[in-house]
């Protein structure tokens, strides 16, 4: 393929990138890749989280899924704290009481986190108040369902308070959700990734388990997402599929184009979104009658990093030897 002249491919990147991504310098579209095929190993169980890095076709990272419960945000200016949704989690904020008595749980108005990566909409929402610039609890007890292992069965329950983010330290404290002993914690921020991870139930440790956020465009995992009733209702659903790293790429869906024809001219002219679960799960559907996933393989997407490159995916089958729980992709770049 032709690469294109070079005042062209200027005015093109100028217009495909979107304000959020970082200004990079302008580079040359590279010559249209080869169609790769990978399968993405998470078992029949969907055991493992899998993080892939598209412009090397590699896994860069791998961890199980029930490991960690909170992920603490580390971008500069961040406070978030997300739960695990790959384990169904969800939290109850019990408003302000002593910390450490026993919480009746009866009546709680339980939340989940949304699976679109809104900061905003996430449960534990803004857990404090500034106080002469510090980052102070509200005061607010928490009570937190730690969802369910593999086979379905429940973690159980924890109260925990969110004292305060400190020169880039979020202090923290759990303990049964009847009271007993008190475990006192930290996480400093890393500016190398996302998110800090934090296992209550690996024994109160921090756990690096997300790769560099420069080193990875998309994430292989169960996730809760909301789905809603013909009322309008929402109701939390446990999905398998594929969360976006927002910070690094945004996705287009195609139904239009066959495959093999999506090119980078039309990739071009595509709506991006940064929605974390612009991929997410409905690229397969499931048979009640066979009991068996279809993969929808005329279903594309297009994903655009902030260096200005683009991609094209789509799933080709969810199963190895039989064996669901093993996306088979097929990828190029434009």
């Amino acid at each position: 393929m032709k690469r294109l002249p070079f005042p062209v491919l200027i005015l093109l990147l100028a217009f495909s990138l979107n304000s959020c991504f970082k200004k990079d310098s302008m580079v040359p579209v590279p010559e249209r890749g080869n169609v790769l095929v990978d399968t993405i190993t998470m078992t029949a169980s969907y055991k493992y989280q899998v993080y892939f890095r598209l412009d090397s076709g590699v896994v860069t990272a791998t961890n199980e899924r029930t490991k960690s419960d909170l992920g603490f945000d580390c971008s500069p200016n961040g406070y978030h704290i997300i739960l695990n949704t790959a384990d169904f989690m969800r939290i109850s904020d019990m408003g302000v009481r002593t910390f450490g008595g026993t919480i009746d749980t009866a009546g709680a108005k339980w939340k989940f986190d949304k699976s679109d990566g809104n900061l905003d909409s996430i449960a534990t929402g803004q857990w404090f108040t500034v106080v002469n610039g510090d980052t102070i609890s509200n005061g607010h007890v928490w009570a937190l369902d730690l969802g369910r292992d593999t086979a379905g069965l429940y973690f159980g329950l924890k109260q925990i308070i969110f004292d305060s983010l400190r020169h880039g330290i979020y202090y923290f404290r759990f303990s049964g959700i009847k009271g007993g002993s008190i475990t006192y914690a930290s996480v400093q921020k890393d500016a190398s990734v996302n998110y800090l991870f934090y296992g209550i139930r690996a024994g109160g440790i921090v756990l690096p388990l997300e790769p560099l956020k420069t080193q990875y465009d998309l994430l292989f995992t169960q996730y809760t997402t909301l789905l809603y009733t013909d009322e309008g209702a929402a109701y939390p659903y446990l999905v398998t599929g594929v969360l976006s790293n927002t910070n690094r790429v945004r996705v287009a869906a195609d139904t239009i184009h066959a495959f093999s024809t999506i090119d980078y001219s039309i990739a071009r002219n595509m709506n991006y979104t940064n929605a974390s679960d612009a991929i997410g799960y409905d690229w397969k559907v499931y048979n009640f009658t066979a009991d068996s996933y279809t993969v929808r393989t005329d279903l594309a997407y297009i994903i655009t990093n902030s260096q200005g490159y683009y991609y094209k995916l789509r799933f080709i089958s969810f199963y190895r030897a039989g064996v669901k729980g093993y996306p088979i992709i097929e990828t190029q770049r434009l």
